[in-house]
């Protein structure tokens, strides 16, 4: 059974909103607080601005090597150092999902997407999770986490990435910047 990780914002959540920006396509209504919650655990629902939900799934556009490289360097998210996250759902265009899967597959690695990705480890941990099986209206909902200090690695990552030939299929992407909200005593 899939049970889809859903990303709530409103007034309720762990995480505070720093900004909400629209890169491409319409943007996201701001909201106070996000509250990230797994499929076993019920979404906060007292006035709630929006919420996505996606699952994650196997490696699709990895391959063995790269696979191997991300399970050795990838960092396991809720470390204590990564105070900063950044939720970016994506929305790719028809034309992309129109392409057969080897050549989607072709363009990621001709785009070098994965290696990117692996020269910001362990700095930067990040999932993905996949929305457009469940009728999201994200395809993908990328979630990263960092410390202060990793922050202008993540600008670069995001600036390296969106200057790729993958990117001219994205038709909606926003970026949510969060902080991890100290304990309430």
């Amino acid at each position: 059974m899939v049970k889809p990780t859903s990303f709530v914002a409103g007034q309720r959540g762990q995480w505070r909103i720093d900004a909400v920006r629209a890169v491409s396509g319409g943007g996201l209504q701001l909201a106070p607080y996000l509250a990230v919650t797994d499929g076993s655990q019920t979404p906060p629902l007292l006035q709630v601005s929006w919420t996505l939900r996606g699952t994650t799934s196997s490696v699709r556009y990895a391959s063995r090597l790269e696979a191997e490289q991300l399970s050795t360097i990838q960092p396991p998210l809720g470390r204590n150092t990564a105070r900063l996250a950044a939720l970016i759902p994506i929305r790719k265009s028809e034309k992309w999902w129109s392409l057969a899967q080897d050549e989607r597959l072709g363009i990621i690695q001709d785009s070098v997407h994965i290696g990117i990705g692996i020269e910001y480890l362990p700095a930067i941990a990040r999932r993905l999770y996949h929305g457009r099986d469940l009728g999201e209206p994200f395809d993908f909902l990328t979630w990263f986490e960092f410390s202060e200090e990793a922050s202008p690695q993540f600008d670069t990552l995001l600036d390296r990435l969106r200057g790729t030939a993958e990117w001219e299929y994205v038709d909606r992407e926003v970026e949510v910047r969060l902080r991890l909200r100290e304990p309430d005593y």
